[in-house]
This record gives C-alpha cells, structure tokens and sequence, in this order.
C-alpha cells in the first residue's frame, strides 16, 4: 500500500465520519414522528432497520399518518418511488463493492445516497471501498440508534426542524459537492440537475423528480467516464 493510497483511505474515513454523524442526528426526527403519527417503538425500529431510506421511511409514514390504513397502497408508493433511485445507485457501486454473492447482497441494503456520494467521490479505488463501507456501516449504526433514541422520546422532542437538524443531511451533501465544482462540467451538469428538477415538480408526483434526476445524472456519469474517463484504469483491491 503506496503513501496515496494511505492518505486517501485517511480522506475517506474522514468524510464517512463527518457524513454519518450529521445525518444519523436526523433518524431523530423520523422515531419522534413515527411514534407521534401511531407506529409503535418496535415498528418504527423494523421499518428503520429494514427500509433503511431516509425520504422513502418518512414518505411512509407520512402518507399512512394522513390516511390511516385506506393510504396503505399509496404509502408503499411513494415509498418504493423514491426508493428507485437506490437501485439506480447500483450502476455505479457495483464495480466497486467487487464479486462476492454476500457482499452485494450486504452492499445492497447499504447502497443509499450517503454512501454513494461519499464512496464514488475518492480519487482512487481503495479511497472509494474506504468511503462506501465505513459511511454504509456508520450510518446505518448511528441512523438507527438515533430512530431508537427519537421513538423512545417521542413528543418530547418537539419539532426537531427547531434544532436544525432538517439542514443537516442538506448541509452535509454540499459539504461533499463543494469541493468538486471546481470546473464548467460538473458545474454544468449540477445546474443541469436544479433546473430539471425545478420544471418537473410542478407537473410530476412527488418523489418522482429525484428519481429522473438521478438516472440521467447517473447515465450522464456513466457515459462520461465511458467515452472519457477522467483518469486511467485502477488496480483492484481486494
């Protein structure tokens, strides 16, 4: 293991543990809310453990709070619709999780938008194992121990937005986004992206924005790094 690849995996720790720890505070808000809007502390916990999507948990209860058990359909919706884009995500960390049926299958409940922005984000193959595992593992620890801690509060919470742990996964994204906009195509394709989302949430589902956006900026991505990628092919790490 060469100096950079020391200093990489060091990078993607750091970035892992600054993700994980700003967005697990907010499973706070999901346990307060769930247990406010009926579930009980054991069903909020096996649909946190389970689902392990932040917009796709909240979407579900939220839709079944509104509408009881009749919203039931239309609560599993939204929730599948905005989990689509994890499947998307896919594309893009499959070459880097690497063989293995129990590592995929592991990888697959881990592969959200806070393990793929950090673990795709690395300059080098090893960084990019680094940064997946270490936010996957993390975040699903802290995700969930944080639900656990807001469904045992519950109303006494409050509205956690007060706190501004709603800004949090907001805030830790840009974090990771800053410091790649340093050229006119990556600033393009995030202004690409804004403006595509601002003209399609009038007119579409919610939920359904994210999803299109995703895929054409994974497809984007994907074709980039096809017909010009960026820097030379990379040693395995196993």
């Amino acid at each position: 293991m060469t100096h950079h690849d020391i200093d990489h995996i060091r990078q993607a720790r750091s970035q892992a543990i600054s993700v994980a720890s700003a967005v697990s505070l907010y499973g706070l808000s999901f346990g307060a809310l769930s247990v406010i809007s009926g579930f009980s502390v054991w069903q909020t916990m096996v649909l946190s453990l389970f689902m392990f999507s932040g917009a796709s948990q909240f979407a579900f209860v939220g839709v079944l709070a509104g509408g009881a058990l009749a919203a039931g359909w239309a609560a599993v919706a939204s929730a599948g619709l905005l989990g689509v884009r994890n499947g998307l995500y896919s594309l893009r960390m499959s070459p880097i999780v690497g063989p293995g049926w129990l590592k995929r299958l592991v990888a697959a409940q881990l592969t959200v938008d806070e393990s793929t922005a950090v673990g795709s984000g690395q300059p080098s193959l090893v960084g990019n194992k680094t940064g997946f595992w270490w936010t996957a593992i993390l975040l699903y620890v802290g995700w969930n121990a944080m639900t656990l801690v807001g469904a045992l509060l519950g109303d006494v919470l409050g509205d956690v937005r007060t706190w501004g742990l709603d800004a949090a996964a907001a805030a830790a994204f840009l974090g990771l986004l800053w410091p790649r906009l340093n050229r006119g195509e990556p600033i393009a394709v995030g202004l690409g992206a804004g403006v595509l989302t601002l003209l399609l949430v009038p007119v579409v589902p919610a939920g359904v924005p994210i999803v299109i956006v995703a895929a054409v900026t994974i497809l984007v991505a994907l074709y980039r790094h096809r017909v010009s990628p960026e820097r030379p092919p990379r040693e395995e790490v196993s």
